[in-house]
């Protein structure tokens, strides 16, 4: 497998360098302040709903070795969090567009497999 290409740094000292879909290319730099600093430049200003869930999707990873995709992401979710939060409507509330690739990519997570 080759090296991910270095498209740009998330911050002026290049201490995170991303890829072209905005992805950290080195995971083991992924920290809160990473996130907030991602999420910060979609615009979005990260609460504890939105916490839950990058929590959700790390620990899918851990279990699982890949970010899930949205199917997967909406069956996760609503295993850990309940019935309510489970849901596609409330994800994209939270995250707007794509919900598994927006939150994977705050996490500091590969991009899910079956996301275009």
């Amino acid at each position: 497998m080759s090296e991910p290409k270095i498209y740009r740094y998330l911050d002026l000292q290049k201490k995170y360098p991303l890829d072209p879909e905005g992805y950290l290319v080195n995971q083991s730099d992924w920290e809160e302040s990473v996130a907030h600093l991602m999420a910060e430049e979609e615009g979005i200003t990260l609460t504890a709903e939105h916490w839950e869930l990058i929590e959700v999707v790390r620990a899918f990873y851990q279990r699982y070795e890949m970010a899930p995709a949205m199917r997967a992401l909406v069956k996760a979710t609503k295993n850990a969090l309940g019935e309510e939060k489970g849901r596609s409507i409330y994800l994209m509330q939270l995250f707007p567009g794509s919900p598994a690739k927006r939150i994977a990519r705050l996490a500091g997570l590969p991009k899910p497999t079956n996301c275009l």
